[in-house]
């Protein structure tokens, strides 16, 4: 009996010395396990408290990078400014602090004051882009838990010039439009920071180690713009809004060879130096590059493409063409699906009896386009409205273009297609219109526009550089130079009179299209417009002109064609170009 019993005592010492075992075993692993977890899967975001915690940084800002012309003028740049921020805790006379800061820094001692005593976070920034001399005078106080750091103050030494492109930065350094913001990423390059030692509050300790991360400045752009061009247009599209009083002017040059913006313009605008940023609706209206993200009716500049149609189908054997030769019907009018379409002239004195093509262009006699429309068919002319580029974005290098409208070609009635042959019945914007243009008289290569050729370093060294980018062929060499001839007329001898140039060769187009509001023509607001490129035979600039809303006279040949003339005869003066032999 005594055995029995003293066998079961052990039995159950043995399980319950078992059951420690395993409890202990268990207790280590679970240490062990935790230990693993704080040091390996833990154990980096520990590490980042405990520097956070025993180290302040102040951020390096990288520098924004510059902005230069084709030729190397600088026209984006940064000024030497500063951000100062405090650490409340290290500060050791509040009072006075704020006194002598606020004093500084131009600012109200209330401000100062309530930012180290009211806010929670433990480093408030009171400054940005304060001026060296300011901070000369920190400097000089010796402030205990003021700091500062270099930050990025976009300079734009020519004021309001190129200002809905180039667009602008927000207090911060970071591009909120225009190129400053399509190119951001590469512009802004990557801060940096000194980490310092401190105490647990945040004081600077004496002898403490500091460790540099340094930044990585930013990427400078080169535009493919000519400062100098882009004077002459900046020139000519403030003439022109204060000589016929009208809502806005706008002009773009491109190469007709390359797509190379050489200079694009808005006006109204505003100085760059001085952003409204308190009137938002205005600084929107002010920065918006309307060529290249706002639409319109485009009129008789339109019939570029309709006779660029006609002339490559009849090439090409399609006898619904008409040859060059052919004489059109001399009626004013005509009458599509019941709907009376009339030219804009009264045709006194038989003027536009005994037309063929070159004559229509020269007159801009609207019935005769629509009479090669009508005859080509809306397949055939949907055809060249796509090959064109109409209806889809040109690809530029610009944040918010518009793609234009185009109607779908299976809901067109005849009297759409009718209207659409003279620049009704159809959006694009101006940057289309004259890639457009520039590719029916360039040979029939339509280029994308672009406003950047190269993305480069300080040292010099090309991280990217940007070349033509051919998109498709629009029409033959042959019906080009058929067309630019055509063209040259017309600024000879027809409706561009005004942008005629003794000595050179300058071919175009002019444009006249009544405007809408809610859906009805607005009685008296126009949009005139001109398109012309010279030399004519073999086209290196091309310019396009839209001046909205012009009061007193309104044709596209009295109010647009002058000043694509006036851009002309300085381009010939400043690139030195020898007249014609």
């Amino acid at each position: 009996m005594g055995k029995i019993k003293n066998e079961f005592s052990f039995s159950v010492l043995r399980k319950r010395l078992f059951a420690i075992l395993i409890a202990v075993a268990f207790l280590i692993l679970f240490v062990l396990g935790r230990l693993l977890y704080v040091q390996v899967i833990w154990g980096e975001d520990l590490q980042r408290k405990a520097i956070d915690q025993w180290t302040r940084e102040i951020p390096i800002v990288a520098k924004r990078g510059d902005i230069i012309d084709r030729n190397g003028v600088k026209i984006v740049s940064n000024d030497d400014t500063y951000t100062v921020f405090v650490r409340k805790k290290a500060v050791v006379d509040t009072e006075k602090t704020c006194r002598k800061l606020a004093e500084i820094l131009d600012l109200k001692y209330e401000f100062v004051y309530d930012k180290l005593t009211k806010t929670k976070s433990s480093e408030v920034t009171l400054k940005k882009q304060v001026p060296k001399s300011s901070i000369n005078k920190i400097i000089e106080g010796s402030f205990s838990g003021v700091y500062y750091s270099r930050d990025n103050s976009r300079i734009y030494p020519y004021g309001d010039f190129l200002t809905s492109v180039l667009g602008f930065t927000s207090t911060d350094g970071k591009g909120q439009s225009g190129i400053e913001l399509y190119y951001d990423k590469y512009l802004s390059g990557i801060n940096g920071e000194i980490l310092y030692e401190t105490d647990i509050v945040g004081v600077e300790i004496d002898g403490g180690k500091a460790s540099y991360i340094p930044a990585t400045d930013g990427l400078n752009l080169k535009l493919t713009v000519d400062y100098e061009i882009q004077q002459l247009v900046e020139t000519a599209m403030r003439e022109a809004i204060e000589i016929h009083n009208a809502k806005s002017a706008q002009m773009i040059v491109l190469s007709p060879k390359t797509g190379e913006i050489l200079a694009i313009c808005n006006k109204p605008s505003f100085n760059l130096n001085e952003i409204p940023r308190d009137d938002l609706p205005s600084l929107n209206a002010l920065s918006r590059n309307g060529l290249v993200c706002d639409i319109y009716e485009p009129g008789s500049t339109f019939k570029v493409l309709t006779a660029a149609a006609n002339i490559e189908e009849y090439i090409n054997g399609n006898p619904k063409a008409f040859s060059t030769e052919h004489i059109f019907n001399s009626s004013r009018y005509r009458y599509i699906d019941g709907q009376k379409i009339k030219c804009w002239s009264n045709h006194e004195n038989g003027k536009h009896a005994n037309l063929n093509l070159a004559g229509a262009l020269n007159n801009s006699c609207n019935p005769i386009f629509v009479d090669i429309a009508t005859s080509l068919g809306k397949e055939t002319m949907y055809k060249y409205v796509d090959l064109f580029g109409y209806g889809s974005v040109t690809g530029i290098d610009f944040m918010g273009e518009a793609q234009g409208m185009v109607l779908p070609v299976s809901v067109i009635q005849n009297v759409d297609l009718a209207r659409i042959s003279f620049g009704q019945t159809i959006a694009v914007t101006g940057l289309q219109l004259a890639a457009a243009t520039a590719a029916a008289v360039n040979g029939g290569y339509l280029y994308t526009p672009y406003l950047v050729s190269e993305i480069y370093a300080e040292n010099g060294i090309i991280a990217e550089k940007i070349t033509p980018k051919l998109k498709n062929r629009t029409i033959s060499e042959k019906a080009s130079k058929m067309l630019a001839e055509m063209l040259e007329s017309v600024v000879k001898d027809g409706s561009g009179k005004q942008a005629y140039i003794e000595g050179y060769r300058v071919g175009g187009k002019t444009g006249t299209a009544q405007k809408y509001e809610n859906g009805v023509i607005a009685h008296g607001k126009y949009i005139s417009s001109f398109v012309g490129f010279f030399p004519a035979n073999d086209p290196e600039y091309l310019a396009l002109v839209i001046v909205d809303e012009p009061e007193g006279q309104y044709y596209g040949s009295t109010v647009a064609a002058p000043y694509a003339k006036q851009v002309f005869e300085n381009i010939i003066k400043l690139k030195n170009i020898k007249p014609f032999e």
